[in-house]
């Protein structure tokens, strides 16, 4: 009997959506005869970190479940790449994955090699998204452009050391010039 991990993930603007997903994923292992080991439930947006989501891959990499459940995979991965590096981790685990939303079940030879489709256009993602980057920059540079963080500390530079001549300490000049201590020394040492 396969041992079941389910997580449930909403933003906080769409919590009505867990119970739900939470309903979808019970049904879904009980028709399959899958013992629920784990649920787990989060609420937050997609751009930070997914701590619930980790406590279930640490309870994969402990062998106490044996496949993976969620309502979508836009659930489970930030993007394809996060995606994709959580699915090959499972996989390494021995752990299945069953997504209900795309019916893309890991644990059948179908699904595995749905995966391995997934894994070619995440591949293809990296690659094109690296090929746009570079010809922004090359594009930007052939413009002029100066390419980095702006030099904000730099435009002080005449005021810094003039506060510095008049004796005032490297910690009041940054503080009252709203810039970081390490500029202030940076560029009185590159004067001196």
């Amino acid at each position: 009997m396969f041992r079941a991990g389910l997580y449930a993930r909403v933003s906080t603007t769409d919590q009505q959506t867990l119970p739900m997903q939470m309903r979808a994923m019970h049904d879904y292992a009980d028709r399959r005869g899958w013992m629920i080991a784990t649920q787990i439930r989060e609420i937050g947006s997609g751009a930070v970190q997914r701590e619930a989501r980790e406590q279930l891959m640490e309870a994969a990499r402990r062998r106490e479940i044996d496949v993976v459940v969620v309502w979508r995979l836009d659930r489970w991965g930030r993007s394809v790449t996060d995606l994709m590096a959580t699915l090959q981790e499972l996989e390494h685990l021995g752990v299945g994955f069953v997504s209900l939303t795309e019916a893309l079940d890991l644990t059948t030879p179908a699904g595995r090699a749905m995966a391995g489709l997934l894994a070619v256009f995440a591949a293809f993602e990296r690659e094109i998204l690296q090929e746009r980057v570079r010809a922004g920059l090359a594009h930007a540079r052939q413009n002029g452009k100066r390419l980095g963080r702006p030099e904000t500390a730099a435009l002080h530079a005449a005021e810094i050391r003039k506060l510095h001549r008049a004796g005032v300490s490297k910690s009041e000049i940054a503080r009252r010039l709203s810039i970081g201590r390490t500029s202030v020394r940076r560029i009185l040492a590159k004067n001196y």
